[in-house]
């Protein structure tokens, strides 16, 4: 079960999940989104860098998620991906990820893994912040959408507070390239 204030996460997903996106397929006015259509190389470096130091050992160059992470939830295993989804569901799905990916990101760390977690942690916020910008809460998601927020809902009742940071941090390469496809909008 998840303690260390996910709360916060759980509201967020839940506000998400009930409904949020942009009438007609375009992007309102107070989106910012643009500005991702393409990530820096630095800044996709930053992330798989956090992404190899949580999970390899740099002494012994083991994967520490099959050794201490293990878990059942299989989030972004997803028979679809963000390009399949109409634009109002990608930029939910997004703000679901991103939401996640920075509650992961804040917690606790070793000062080490914590100090290569800042400039990721730092542009995940802010695209936090972006994607925030672009939500109308009219928009109910599809069926397809609907079913991952309600299989993330349930991740974060069952799943370990380390189960669903090694999931997402292994993923964290996916949420870049989601949060591009969202911007790319019908060019994704």
């Amino acid at each position: 079960m998840l303690h260390l204030g996910l709360s916060p996460l759980l509201v967020l997903v839940l506000g998400v999940s009930l409904g949020a996106a942009f009438p007609h397929d375009t992007l309102g006015k107070g989106c910012r989104l643009s500005q991702y259509q393409h990530i820096e190389r630095e800044q996709r470096q930053a992330v798989d860098r956090m992404r190899q130091e949580f999970f390899f050992s740099p002494s012994l160059g083991l994967c520490l998620q099959v050794t201490t992470h293990k878990c059942n939830t299989k989030l972004f295993h997803r028979k679809w991906k963000a390009a399949n989804l109409p634009m109002p569901d990608r930029v939910l799905l997004v703000a679901a990820e991103l939401n996640l990916t920075t509650a992961m990101l804040e917690l606790p760390a070793a000062p080490g893994f914590a100090e290569v977690c800042r400039v990721p942690l730092d542009f995940f916020t802010t695209a936090r912040e972006a994607v925030r910008g672009c939500v109308d809460p009219s928009h109910q998601p599809s069926g397809r959408l609907r079913h991952w927020l309600e299989k993330l809902q349930k991740a974060m009742g069952t799943e370990s507070t380390a189960c669903l940071r090694a999931t997402t941090i292994l993923h964290v390469l996916q949420v870049l390239d989601d949060l591009r496809c969202a911007a790319l909008q019908d060019k994704c």
